[in-house]
């Protein structure tokens, strides 16, 4: 049964880590095709922000230390908080030019 598990957590973490990567090919496309700036401003937080958040679980899910799930977590939360204001502030700097 032990077996089975740890082949489970291998299978869910490489499919959290292969989704995280591709919403970051998908943010950096977009970054790359889109032209005005609020276009580009959600594809480098939307899309970003959800593929650490997939690579961060899949990394909970691999590691058995708490202490390595929490600092996991620890970076999780961060980016979830960071993006979104570095994305309101590009905005507000675009607006006012």
């Amino acid at each position: 049964m032990s077996e089975f598990v740890g082949i489970a957590r291998d299978v869910i973490s490489a499919i959290a880590f292969i989704a995280g990567a591709i919403l970051a090919i998908v943010a950096s496309i977009g970054l790359h095709r889109l032209g005005d700036t609020r276009s580009r401003m959600h594809a480098a937080t939307k899309p970003a922000t959800l593929g650490v958040l997939c690579c961060g679980v899949g990394a909970m899910v691999h590691l058995a230390e708490v202490s390595d799930v929490t600092k996991v977590l620890v970076i999780i939360i961060l980016q979830l908080v960071t993006a979104p204001v570095g994305a309101h502030m590009l905005g507000r700097s675009a607006r006012e030019k």
